[in-house]
């Protein structure tokens, strides 16, 4: 790391210049911002650190023609006690901290690192030319692994099942299978089963003839005719009433399909993708869902994990996402993050996942001030969307995200006595993943329950 200190103090000059030795950073020094001006067009750093006050040219000016000149270093501004109101609005013109003299300068060291961490993953950001589909990207070992998968699922016409939470981006794996199975040479239809009143679903997925019943003034061809030669992608499978489920089955089995009114079966060629964000299995056990159909459709499962679990995508997820709402909105303005901003969506917990996160990204837009989208302008409420498990608990809507941990640790350790410390029962009762809960118990160290089964 290279640092350029900037302070009229010589003796603050040298005992930080010494101090960054020992943490083995490289710096150079400058008595004001005339000279900082001089060394910034003649080298390179990685962070700076700049007094507020100086004679010549103070701080503020330094940072301000830095912004003319397009010039974008992380900037941690020094202000002494009485000086603390205008090294806040020092954040406005781009200083991304500021430090009270006197200071601790491990503390400062600490600031620095984590400052030009935040900035080499914004820069990766903001530099982003072509990403795949903002709800695909994933550098998250389990994304990783996903693709791996389609490309396997791409290679035969066995049913697929996904599941995941709301938002995770279940219609994009469905659509990214299907165009590495049949590219543009075979059509996609989908339909959200939940969307649709139950007395039509049927009518939707297998066509009906002229007169069938009352209100079919025409024939009307079904979606797995429609879909004839290609995918369809059942959507919130979970909510197919169970007369259904007999009929879904069948057509599955014979590859056949009968509209309402007709007396013809009609051999298809359709490759079924199905999702859910319900428990499958759950719900065959409580005779919900029938058993046979999940084994016809569970042939090959793809879990798409929540966006909390893969945190480490979101930094490229939301310049994919920026760069697709950016031709949405018809705001060209918007180029990028600043570093706070990328540590600020990092840290949300995103019940909504994928699909909160566009939400709150869209609202940023709207509230940006200048070119990049800064912590100030992104609003994350961890209180909406939380799981049914935890709703049940009276919860305040001005909850800190560590009472949320507190709630969340103690249903956790409910649900590991009721079920004496079986992980498999507990993770199904609390609608999680048993690694999920692995997860969790090692995070708020349940060490009570570490070694159970």
């Amino acid at each position: 790391m290279k640092v350029l200190i900037v302070d009229d103090e010589i003796n603050i000059r040298d005992s930080l210049s010494q101090f960054f030795s020992v943490c083995e950073i490289d710096s150079q020094c400058a008595e004001n911002g005339l000279a900082a001006q001089r060394m910034i067009c003649e080298n390179v750093y990685d962070a700076m650190v700049v007094d507020l006050k100086m004679p010549g040219m103070d701080g503020l000016t330094l940072i301000k023609w830095m912004k003319e000149q397009n010039i974008d270093y992380p900037v941690i501004m020094v202000s002494a006690h009485g000086e603390i109101s205008d090294a806040v609005s020092a954040l406005k013109y781009g200083v991304d901290d500021y430090i009270v003299k006197p200071f601790n300068p491990v503390e400062l060291v600490e600031k620095l690192t984590k400052m030009v961490e935040a900035y080499k993953v914004s820069k990766m950001v903001n530099n982003e030319l072509a990403f795949e589909n903002s709800s695909f990207i994933g550098i998250d070992p389990k994304m990783k692994e996903i693709k791996k998968t389609i490309t396997r699922c791409a290679r035969t016409k066995s049913s697929i099942l996904i599941t995941g939470e709301s938002g995770t981006g279940k219609g994009v794996i469905a659509k990214e299978i299907h165009r590495q199975s049949f590219g543009d040479s075979g059509p996609f239809q989908s339909i959200n089963i939940g969307g649709v009143p139950s007395s039509l679903i049927e009518s939707e997925l297998f066509g009906h003839e002229k007169g069938a019943y009352t209100g079919a003034i025409n024939r009307k061809l079904g979606l797995f005719e429609v879909a004839n030669g290609g995918t369809l992608f059942l959507d919130e499978l979970g909510d197919l009433p169970l007369d259904l489920q007999v009929k879904l089955l069948t057509v599955i089995n014979d590859r056949e399909i009968q509209r309402l009114g007709d007396t013809v079966k009609r051999p298809i060629d359709v490759r079924i993708i199905a999702a859910t964000n319900k428990d499958l299995e759950d719900m065959v056990r409580k005779g919900t869902f029938r058993e046979d159909l999940y084994f016809r459709l569970n042939v090959l499962r793809i879990r798409i994990p929540p966006l909390r679990e893969r945190k480490e995508d979101i930094p490229l997820l939301s310049a994919a996402i920026l760069k697709r709402l950016k031709i949405e909105m018809g705001n060209d303005n918007i180029t990028g993050f600043s570093p706070n901003a990328i540590e600020k969506l990092k840290s949300g917990f995103y019940y909504g996942n994928v699909r909160e996160l566009e939400n709150i990204l869209e609202r940023a837009i709207l509230f940006a001030d200048d070119n990049l989208i800064r912590e100030d302008d992104i609003t994350i409420d961890d209180n909406v969307g939380l799981p049914h498990q935890l709703k049940e608990q009276t919860v305040s809507t001005t909850l800190s995200i560590k009472s949320l941990k507190e709630v969340e640790r103690e249903k956790i350790i409910e649900s590991l006595h009721r079920w004496s410390g079986n992980k498999t029962k507990a993770s199904k009762e609390l609608g999680i993943s048993r690694r999920t809960l692995l997860n969790k118990i090692s995070e708020y160290d349940i060490d009570e329950f570490k070694k159970s089964k």
